[in-house]
């Protein structure tokens, strides 16, 4: 089939490569335009644009999907089938309507539940133990199209973001090549999504990575898990700010109030939370490098039973 494939961070670069290997003429990749990254804000393109010209392929990186100049070319190229994943933009139903087979979303989520930007952080920030791909056939909304296919995949005890993020990505790359051939058979059959239950994914700020002793430990480290490899959780330790990227929920002490320092492992310091404690296994002090907690701890000036 002839398809346009869109999408911009490495979630995507797998279905990109899935439909290649599958035999499919692959007319074009859309992605961001090249963004300045790091402190020294170095131009760098997005990770689909780097597979797509390393497989040979052409790359349109428009700063709008509506730029007539860029409708006109995908009409020239007038593929069958757009597909996209993560691409990061709700697209106008004025690209909507150029491939007579639609446009496929690959979405990490299952759909209905965590539509929106951050579903797989979102998912572990919640608790979730299920998640899995949605297979969508886009419209004007936010992933609110018919579904064609769903598959599960379970977030495991450990799992965080980035670990979480890379099976999905290959379980999607596995769905899409499978959605794809269900359209060429004629057998594709689209399910409405149910709204009333609907939840969301919204992108992330910074006030969603604030780590808040009040809440119970669990739901700590599960904001801790979902906010790895980015943006990062945070916490005030001492009068600095820090990034936690790894803890443990431990039992903590009745007596202590949240945010106390309540002991000094061997692994790390261990923070009295509104339920349990949060031992911090890895921390990254503002403008330094991650170390291990216990690294962190034996340069810290914080006693135990004080607040952190």
């Amino acid at each position: 089939m002839r398809i346009v494939f869109m999408g911009t961070p490495e979630f995507a670069v797998p279905s990109l490569h899935a439909l290649l290997d599958a035999g499919h003429e692959v007319l074009a990749v859309v992605t961001q335009p090249d963004k300045p990254v790091g402190r020294k804000q170095v131009l760098t393109p997005p990770p689909l644009k780097v597979a797509a010209l390393e497989r040979g392929l052409p790359v349109l990186q428009p700063e709008r999907i509506r730029d007539e100049g860029f409708l006109a070319e995908i009409r020239r190229l007038a593929p069958e089938l757009v597909a996209y994943a993560a691409y990061g933009k709700i697209l106008p139903k004025s690209f909507l309507d150029i491939p007579p087979h639609g446009c496929l979303n690959v979405h990490a989520s299952l759909l209905p539940k965590y539509r929106g930007a951050a579903p797989i952080q979102w998912a572990l920030i919640n608790g979730e133990t299920v998640t899995g791909i949605s297979i969508m056939r886009a419209d004007e909304g936010l992933d609110t199209g018919p579904v064609l296919l769903q598959r599960e995949e379970p977030i495991h005890p450990d799992d965080t973001a980035g670990t979480l993020s890379e099976r999905l990505a290959r379980l999607g790359a596995e769905a899409l090549v499978e959605a794809v051939r269900l359209i060429e058979l004629g057998r594709a059959v689209y399910t409405p999504q149910d709204d009333a239950q609907a939840t969301y994914a919204p992108m992330l700020k910074p006030e969603h990575t604030v780590l808040n002793w009040n809440e119970p430990a669990e739901a700590l480290r599960n904001r801790v898990r979902g906010l790895n490899p980015k943006p990062g959780a945070v916490a005030s330790m001492g009068g600095r700010e820090v990034k936690v990227w790894r803890a443990a929920v431990v039992e903590g002490d009745p007596n202590a109030e949240p945010g106390v320092l309540i002991a000094l492992s061997r692994e790390g310091p261990v923070v009295q939370t509104g339920r349990g404690a949060l031992l911090l296994l890895e921390i990254q002090p503002a403008g330094g490098r991650r170390q291990s907690g216990a690294e962190f701890a034996r340069g810290w000036r914080v006693a135990v039973g004080q607040k952190v």
